[in-house]
């Protein structure tokens, strides 16, 4: 079975596609009317899909758009939305990529071993976003020291001086984001 769309399903997205590219370049109809010498009416039949589009018509809209046609007529890319998920190991931590672009921010799920305990503040770029999915995690920011349970949730600014571990007698279960952007600290968990 071909996994590429039809024909026909190629062309009825040309409609909506036409009206995006012109809404994301911030010209009207008229403007674009004006632009390509084809009339506003043509233009809206084009984007409302109650005219079939050629050439003669898709050339000089993308001309005056300033897009490629294939950014028009190209049929979608249908990828498996799902992650090869390979774990790696680090200090005992487990670390599964839950996101597949190169880009930021990063997702992760992390398992840190119930040893994972002892704390050893570092700093660098970045900034991250911890959620605790099972478990109990410790996390210290300079002075700062506590815990937080499943269903809680922190982001910081990894400049500031930070670990993060196991706190008690089992393993815990973390999703954490992270990127190399970052504006300030914003936790939510009361002072000990």
């Amino acid at each position: 079975m071909d996994d590429q769309p039809s024909v026909d399903a190629v062309i009825e997205q040309i409609a909506p596609r036409l009206r995006r590219a012109r809404e994301k370049k911030d010209i009207s109809l008229a403007d674009l009317a004006r632009a390509t010498g084809i009339s506003t009416s043509t233009l809206s039949r084009l984007e409302s899909a109650q005219r079939k589009p050629s050439l003669e018509l898709l050339l000089p809209i993308t001309a005056a758009l300033g897009i490629r046609l294939d950014e028009i007529v190209a049929a979608p890319v249908v990828l498996d939305p799902r992650i090869a998920q390979k774990p790696t190991k680090n200090g005992g931590r487990v670390l599964i990529p839950l996101s597949r672009q190169q880009g930021e921010p990063r997702a992760y799920k992390m398992t840190i071993p119930a040893h994972d305990e002892q704390p050893y503040l570092r700093t660098h770029t970045g900034y991250e976003w911890l959620y605790v999915l099972r478990g109990r995690l410790r996390v210290k920011l300079e002075d700062r020291d506590f815990v937080m349970g499943a269903g809680e949730a922190a982001e910081f600014d990894c400049q500031i001086p930070h670990w993060f571990g196991a706190a008690g007698r089992g393993s815990v279960e973390v999703l954490s984001l992270f990127g190399k952007q970052g504006e300030r600290i914003h936790l939510r968990t009361p002072q000990r």
